[in-house]
């Protein structure tokens, strides 16, 4: 069925308290979004980011970012108040996150919370016995971290950093209110997270979720359980992830990731990914799998590298994966991150997989004359695929316009048949070329609707210091540009279908000679239709 949506990190939205979170303007967007013909809302990461502030580098693959906790709904709740978060300095430009400020001050008002937070709340108890199998490790590694002054657990003295049971008895009685602290973090961010995404699909929006392929060294993953990476016997990584040089960066990209012991992984019948496959759909309705080429083939590094020029390409798992998957969790909800140089092995084993993959309009043009070759153009696409005008890792549409040379701007006026008087112009006519496409799903970031310059770029690849820092600010989310996204959505046959009505079944016939019998009620149990709307 096709249908539309917006990519919109939720750091981004237009939040007090210097970065976008769980709070009543989330809420305001999932109601632009169902006011304006939208069925998707499409998010970053919301994994807790370390050093550099990146979604796709987090101390654990199932723990959620504390700084997407609304302070608002923990002033309501009485653990906070509306002094003590108006005192604190959280930057001076509300279009972009001061990360620096946002860390100091963030986590002092969340740890003045948790220092009047009932500990011993069932509710609480109950999500610590739900989730122990990450939270215990994950709370550990954190009050770990912060004793040792922030530095990666590889740095750490080898007792606790290889885990060794005394050390770890040791730390668990020395660190257990920290631990206590952090795992409470968590239970305020699942809990905030569940009623935003009950309420967005109780709206007709569907939730995708984004997923890194990769783990970041300084996780609690890889310092909990180094059986699932390629570690040397002193627990050290021997090679890591990244691509090779591309149009990004001359020297390739060295992301550091650790890398996935395979042969372990099919050993144990691929445990690890189904439980985290399975987490993911706890919290997300469709799942961005980041890198699906790596399940293909993955680049190796060596550690000890400093840039990825000499990394080899080594067999990835395969369909062999994804069937351990489907066979315990069912059909797969999952989009294909495909983009980059890609072998025909993976353009089979996306086939394979039956997943839709990526379409980037970006891509469709370039300096070159290739009217009529570039896969991404739109009459190459099959409906099984997702259509973006640009991803987080592009420029916006109207930077990319901007400083487009004359040759490739007069390319795209070739293929839409016309000249276009107008740089907001053009970017308004890619946008209504990727509704148009046969491609059964279309994502457009909001900055494109908008039509904002580079200065709302998200990320630029291989950069620091820089990177996704852009905010919406109020009153920035026009109706226009509502307007504007409901007219494509119903001129190209992307607005929510109303559901069908289904007939009740007929009570059955009851004679008068016959005895008493209790009349069935027709169609499903309550839990059954909630799971069928979401």
């Amino acid at each position: 069925m096709r249908a539309s949506g917006v990519l919109l990190p939720v750091s981004s939205l237009p939040s007090r308290y210097g970065i976008g979170c769980f709070s009543k303007e989330a809420y305001r967007f999932v109601d632009f979004l169902k006011r304006n013909g939208q069925s998707y809302w499409q998010l970053l990461p919301l994994g807790q980011t370390s050093y550099g502030d990146s979604p796709y580098q987090s101390f654990s693959t199932f723990a959620g970012n504390p700084y997407f906790i609304s302070l608002e709904k923990l002033i309501a709740d009485g653990l906070l108040t509306k002094e003590e978060c108006a005192a604190c300095d959280f930057g001076d430009d509300p279009s972009y996150v001061d990360y620096g400020k946002l860390y100091e001050v963030r986590y002092q008002l969340l740890r003045k919370a948790f220092a009047r937070f009932d500990t011993a709340d069932a509710e609480f108890a109950a999500f610590r016995d739900r989730e122990t199998q990450w939270l215990e490790n994950y709370a550990l590694f954190m009050a770990l971290k912060d004793k040792f002054q922030g530095k990666s657990w590889t740095q750490w003295p080898d007792g606790i950093r290889l885990r060794t049971p005394e050390a770890l008895k040791a730390s668990r009685e020395e660190l257990g209110q920290e631990a206590l602290f952090y795992a409470y973090l968590q239970y305020e961010f699942f809990s905030q997270w569940e009623a935003l995404k009950a309420y967005a699909n109780k709206q007709g929006i569907r939730i995708i979720g984004d997923v890194p392929i990769y783990v970041a060294l300084d996780s609690a993953d890889a310092w909990a359980e180094p059986k699932l990476f390629q570690f040397d016997e002193d627990g050290m990584p021997v090679a890591v992830a990244g691509c090779p040089p591309d149009a990004f960066s001359k020297t390739g990209q060295l992301w550091g990731n650790p890398l996935y012991d395979w042969a372990y992984h099919k050993q144990t019948g691929y445990r690890w990914w189904i439980r985290r496959v399975s987490a993911c759909y706890h919290m997300y309705d469709v799942v961005r799998i980041d890198h699906f080429r790596g399940f293909d083939e993955y680049y190796a590094i060596p550690a000890a590298d400093k840039t990825a020029e000499f990394g080899e390409w080594e067999q990835g798992p395969g369909m062999e994966l994804f069937d351990a998957l489907k066979a315990q969790l069912g059909d797969l909800n999952i989009v294909v991150e495909d983009l980059g140089y890609i072998t025909d092995s993976v353009r089979a084993l996306v086939r394979a997989c039956g997943f839709p993959n990526m379409k980037v309009l970006e891509f469709a043009f370039d300096a070159k004359d290739m009217l009529g070759e570039n896969d991404y153009l739109p009459f190459h696409y099959d409906k099984n695929c997702v259509v973006y005008t640009g991803t987080h890792d592009n420029e916006t549409l109207r930077g990319w316009l901007d400083g487009m040379p004359k040759e490739q701007y007069r390319q795209i006026e070739r293929y839409l048949g016309r000249p276009v008087a107008s740089r907001d112009e053009l970017a308004v006519e890619i946008i209504r070329m990727a509704h148009a496409s046969t491609a059964d799903l279309c994502i457009v970031p909001l900055q494109d609707y908008l039509l904002l310059d580079n200065r709302a770029r998200m990320n630029e690849p291989s950069t620091l210091g820089k990177n996704w820092k852009w905010r919406l600010l109020p009153g920035q989310l026009t109706a226009r540009a509502g307007l504007f996204m409901r007219e494509l959505a119903k001129i190209y046959g992307r607005m929510p279908q109303p559901e069908k009505k289904v007939k009740p079944e007929q009570k059955p016939q009851i004679k008068k000679t016959s005895k008493p019998v209790r009349e069935s009620q027709p169609g499903k149990n309550r839990n059954e239709q909630v799971n069928e709307k979401k």
